[in-house]
């Protein structure tokens, strides 16, 4: 069996490392490209409620101090 010349082997090796590179380079691209999935949508029933009990108790507050 006949040994493969140092140069090939450098060929071969360096070809070898390009293609992983560029693997890895296409993996880290695909992941930043996926983007986070949307949030959900703001409860507005809770911020309605929220909202309602504030304006109760400033007027609360506002009739305990006349």
């Amino acid at each position: 069996m006949a040994s493969v010349p140092p140069k090939v082997l450098a060929v071969i090796s360096g070809a070898i490392q390009a293609y992983i590179q560029d693997e890895e380079a296409a993996l880290a691209a695909a992941q930043a490209a996926a983007a986070p999935p949307p949030a959900p949508p703001p409860n507005l029933w809770g911020l309605s409620g929220r909202q309602w009990t504030m304006q109760m108790r400033q007027l609360i507050q506002r009739r305990g101090l006349r």
